[in-house]
């Protein structure tokens, strides 16, 4: 926790979710109460003179980086998605600034840099309005559009704007635009079940990213509370499983980064064990870890730990288990 203390105080966030300001925030399981001129845990929900709002100003403007990627993307769904064969069309990746948690081994921190000082870096990213992002998500050869990040949480009630815009323009014009989610499913189980609505909809995927099933390793690796955080990972993968049980394409993808000396074959086992007893049929895609960060420590993920890994997941009764990333194991 010293490490996400000293960590959180160079780029000026709060240390753990504020818990005695004046207006709360329902958006994530931090349930922030956040005082006045200040930000939540996220950095991007803001009290600004007892209003609530975002870094940005407004709900409808998000702070971003946008980029058109070429089907075969390299999505964790990818071994379920339907687009992976869709070639000469692309993913319109939405790469959100900020996150709900602060992962020490995080993969893409520069969404953190992005918040730096609680303000917005035009160097950094751009602001894009929800109508200006729906008309980017409509071009001829963009076939599914995925939010990811940092995180979308802080961002949901936006993406949720532009994501029923391109759904409501999507079928005046008979076309289709598959909407996913890249998230750590810790949402508002309100916010989550209208995320997978739209997913479900348009045949698109969420995809929930368990960082560990012991909670004491959740906190360590993440920075928060990490009993509320997997109840709450638990809630809502069972909404989207039960939400998802009659469509043939799955809804949900889950996924673990397999980081050494921290997520175990206990670890995986356990996650996998919760998640076949709702449905043995539910993919699950086990991620190779490479030194980022603040874990620049840690070895990469070997082979060896790997295959242990993959073994505990199939061990708990599920049908689909997938490696990700596999040109990173040593």
């Amino acid at each position: 926790m010293k490490s996400h203390f000293k960590w959180r105080e160079l780029i000026n966030l709060p240390s753990l979710p504020p818990q005695e300001g004046e207006l709360s925030c329902k958006i994530c399981v931090n349930e922030c109460k956040i005082p006045r001129d200040s930000s939540g845990y996220c950095g991007i929900i803001w009290n600004k003179g007892g209003r609530l709002t975002t870094i940005t100003g407004s709900f409808n403007k998000a702070y971003l980086h946008w980029y058109l990627d070429p089907h075969p993307t390299n999505c964790v769904a990818e071994p379920v998605c339907p687009e992976r064969k869709h070639y000469g069309f692309y993913n319109l990746a939405v790469f959100f600034a900020g996150c709900n948690l602060d992962c020490l081994f995080c993969q893409n921190v520069q969404h953190k840099y992005m918040i730096k000082d609680g303000k917005v870096d035009l160097q950094e990213g751009i602001v894009l309005s929800f109508s200006e992002l729906s008309n980017v998500a409509m071009r001829s050869k963009v076939s599914c559009i995925c939010y990811f990040g940092g995180d979308p949480t802080p961002h949901s009630i936006y993406a949720l704007k532009v994501s029923r815009e391109v759904q409501k323009r999507s079928k005046e014009g008979n076309v289709t635009k598959r909407i996913c989610w890249e998230t750590n499913g810790l949402e508002n189980p309100k916010i989550m079940k209208e995320m997978a609505k739209l997913s479900l909809e348009s045949g698109g995927i969420v995809k929930i990213d368990w960082k560990a099933y012991t909670s004491s390793i959740y906190q360590a690796l993440t920075g928060i509370n990490g009993e509320k955080a997997l109840r709450r990972v638990k809630e809502n993968v069972k909404l989207l499983i039960e939400m998802g049980k009659e469509r043939e394409l799955p809804l949900l993808v889950v996924s673990t980064l397999v980081v050494p000396h921290y997520i175990d074959e206990f670890e995986v086992y356990n996650i996998a064990k919760y998640i076949a007893e709702l449905n043995p049929e539910t993919p699950y895609v086990l991620l190779a870890f490479a030194p980022q960060h603040l874990m620049h420590d840690v070895p990469t993920t070997s082979r060896k730990q790997m295959e242990s890994v993959y073994k505990a997941a199939l061990d708990a009764g599920l049908g689909r288990v997938y490696i990700g990333n596999i040109w990173l194991l040593r």
